[in-house]
């Protein structure tokens, strides 16, 4: 590669603006309008949002380090790169209905139907990614035995906090994270996670349990490339007597290497959830992974808290237990190397049949 080459490239990674530097982040809208109106077509737009607004991005690191700063700059600095990246997805929402446009004008006339013609067979249709996976990880668990359960989307705030000891001023419960359903004095949301089946499922069934519990679950975060207010989770419940953290691990293990080869291991680093005490992050050793094996951040885990056990009505002292989740779009993505959240979503048959899941 040239020095030039190296040197085009280097030029081409925009710098990463400091969150309470308004020149900085101005700049970095900048940028992100200009090649977003700069597209002349939907795969071209598509290039400038995930180089402004995916994971990756000036934006996007320059709100991860909010986080780190002062408690009296966090305030400036939410309030500043938030409506920045706003205006950008302002700007690609716009963007997005005038391509469409003209490729729908395009097509019209690009792909006359020649009503005369012989008609062609079309092909069957192809499951989606998703639920292929979500199936997947299903068989796995039923294999060893688990239980599938189910719940309702619109769910009680007493099963999706309260007796998951979610405090009452935990932020989860704000608005700016969960979608309520009106009236506000009925005490519905859309649930944030299938944990709420997991309590469904203590209060059901007799000890001990194991469930795995997938499904569809919401929180109020904006569409861009890894993101969606719309996703998927697979979450695991065991309690029966005598359970440690050595049987999750064992399990997660298993688990992993089922889905990514025997090569495949995890590791556990400590965390904090509401609904688990002690609890961990679970990072799995992705040995096929595009560019080389790396260890990539899967999901949450831990040991049932007492208190969770105690709202589904089970003696802590006799029984303990152990959960986990992740999300199956995260899965998806790194375990098929699918970049772009919104190819998940598009409902584009050729996503689907790229995975030659046809029926």
């Amino acid at each position: 590669m040239s020095d030039q080459t190296i040197q085009e490239e280097h030029t081409l990674q925009p710098p990463v603006p400091h969150p309470t530097d308004e020149a900085a982040v101005t700049a970095a809208v900048e940028a992100a309008l200009a090649a977003i109106e700069s597209a002349s077509d939907l795969a071209q737009l598509k290039e400038a949002r995930l180089a402004h607004t995916g994971e990756k991005s000036p934006l996007s690191l320059a709100n991860r380090q909010i986080g780190s700063l002062d408690k009296s700059e966090k305030a400036v600095a939410g309030k500043l790169v938030g409506a920045a990246r706003g205006r950008v997805n302002k700007a690609l929402a716009a963007r997005t209905v005038v391509l469409e446009e003209e490729e729908a004008a395009r097509i019209l006339v690009e792909e006359t139907v020649d009503v005369t013609a012989a008609p062609r067979r079309r092909r069957a249709g192809a499951r989606h990614p998703l639920s292929v996976l979500q199936d997947r990880v299903s068989d796995i668990f039923v294999g060893m035995g688990w239980e599938i359960a189910e719940g309702p989307e619109v769910e009680s705030e007493w099963f999706n906090f309260d007796a998951l000891n979610f405090k009452p001023d935990h932020p989860a419960r704000e608005m700016q994270d969960t979608f309520f359903i009106e009236p506000a004095d009925a005490h519905l949301v859309l649930r944030t996670h299938t944990s709420p089946v997991q309590v469904r499922s203590m209060l059901e069934r007799e000890v001990p349990v194991y469930v795995l519990c997938p499904g569809r679950t919401f929180r109020t975060d904006e569409l861009d490339a890894t993101h969606t207010p719309v996703f998927h989770q697979f979450e695991g419940l065991a309690v029966d007597k005598n359970l440690t953290m050595a049987d999750l691990r064992g399990t997660l293990e298993h688990f992993a290497r089922q889905m990514f080869g025997e090569e495949a291991k995890i590791r556990l680093r400590p965390a904090y959830f509401p609904f688990t005490e002690p609890s961990a992050e679970l990072d799995l050793w992705h040995p096929t992974f595009k560019g080389g094996a790396r260890w990539i951040e899967w999901g949450g885990c831990g040991m049932v808290n007492p208190n969770v056990l105690r709202a589904a009505g089970i003696d802590p002292e006799v029984y303990s237990g152990f959960a986990f989740g992740m999300g199956i779009e995260r899965t998806l993505m790194f375990r098929n190397d699918v970049p772009d959240m919104h190819d998940m979503i598009e409902g584009d048959i050729r996503f689907s049949q790229h995975f030659g899941m046809e029926i």
